[in-house]
């Protein structure tokens, strides 16, 4: 069943709490306008900081992270996601920088999946494909919050009632997303979702990282370990095969440290087919830990800034992205240009295109299940 899938073992749980710092003196939460939409609407943004220079700023609009100050190795602290410093932005962006993504992360070939024997339609937004969720996703809508706070973190809780048929899926389903910052430098974000028909549900979260700061280069000297021994090859459509092909002796394998720009640029069918001039990496890595969230799934580091991430997730797969499709044209926060190969994305997820895949684990949600997905973002510097 989907929900034993998805709902954390409780000895995960219990040791990754364990891990938090007892010391909540630091934490502290603001909230004020982010500012109004095109039609009128207002959004908000909640400021999340803690003792060490970290603060994570959370907006209702695509409940997007939109902010995320990491100190580096001399204890300066940096933005390192990319995004807006308005609404419009958001509202104009198609990168999905920050947001949470829903109600289907990647992609659905041809749009389209088939539930009990009926064939259901999402718009066509990536060519054939449907990406993301369709054309007006979870990133296009404004969330309701509320703050939340325990002696261990401080937080919002964000909340979007999507009705039953809205792109196509179907059930009205309640999600909830709550974003929540420690003084151990963590960033954890879990998500619940309840459904009132059959469904399907994958969500994610689409920051755009570049570890030494949101605009400032490329990443392709930062190194990554991805703790996955297997991949989902695609087509040329980006649509999965269905195999879980071995990373070895291919581009695809970080199970070691490796610089990001190592291979990117090797002559690889997969590779031409994420992006087919320069290449570049838009895959869902198979990963090892099994969604045990005591476990790093990934981490990047950055040599020169010092700072080092390291990912644990409920999930089954995480895209790796490297922002193939950014060129240079995208004007982020404070005027920065957002270059070609800016950043790398870690999007923990059930494997793209799963409705139309028996053999990938199930991405069902029936009415009485709770959906239920944990994504901890560690940080430090060395």
């Amino acid at each position: 069943m989907l929900q034993s899938r998805h709902l954390l073992s409780g000895l995960g749980l219990s040791l990754m709490i364990a891990t938090l710092s007892a010391n909540a003196a630091g934490l502290t939460a603001e909230h004020k306008a982010f500012g109004k939409t095109n039609d009128g609407t207002p959004v908000e943004q909640y400021i999340l900081r803690n003792s060490h220079g970290m603060q994570a700023t959370v907006i209702t609009y695509g409940a997007t992270l939109q902010s995320l100050l990491v100190p580096d190795k001399h204890g300066k602290s940096t933005d390192v996601v990319l995004g807006f410093d308005d609404v419009q932005g958001y509202q104009k962006g198609t990168a999905y920088f920050g947001a949470t993504i829903g109600r289907f992360g990647n992609r659905l070939a041809d749009g389209a999946f088939e539930l009990d024997g009926k064939r259901y339609q999402v718009p066509q937004n990536d060519k054939s494909n449907a990406l993301h969720g369709g054309t007006l996703g979870f990133d296009k809508k404004v969330w309701k919050a509320e703050p939340v706070k325990d002696k261990d973190s401080v937080g919002v809780t964000l909340t979007y009632l999507s009705a039953d048929g809205e792109m196509g899926f179907p059930g009205n389903l309640t999600t909830q997303v709550t974003y929540r910052l420690t003084d151990s430098n963590e960033l954890r974000i879990d998500y619940k979702a309840n459904t009132d028909k059959p469904t399907v549900l994958n969500l994610t979260n689409h920051s755009y990282f570049n570890l030494a700061g949101a605009g400032n280069g490329d990443i392709l000297k930062q190194v990554a370990t991805l703790h996955a021994s297997h991949y989902t090859p695609v087509t040329g459509k980006l649509i999965p095969t269905g195999e879980l092909a071995p990373v070895a002796g291919t581009p695809m394998d970080f199970t070691q440290p490796t610089a990001i720009g190592t291979h990117i640029k090797a002559d690889h069918p997969q590779l031409k087919f994420a992006e087919p001039k320069q290449g570049g990496f838009d895959f869902n890595w198979v990963l090892d830990t099994k969604g045990d969230v005591s476990k790093v799934a990934a981490e990047v580091s950055d040599p020169q800034s010092g700072r080092h991430l390291q990912l644990y997730t409920s999930e089954p797969g995480v895209q790796f992205y490297t922002s193939n499709f950014l060129d240079g044209t995208v004007k982020g926060k404070g005027g920065k240009v957002y270059p070609h190969w800016g950043a790398f994305t870690l999007e923990t997820q059930h494997y793209p295109d799963s409705p139309n895949q028996p053999d990938f684990p199930s991405t069902r949600l029936d009415p009485g299940q709770t959906y239920s997905h944990s994504v901890v973002l560690k940080f430090s510097a060395k």
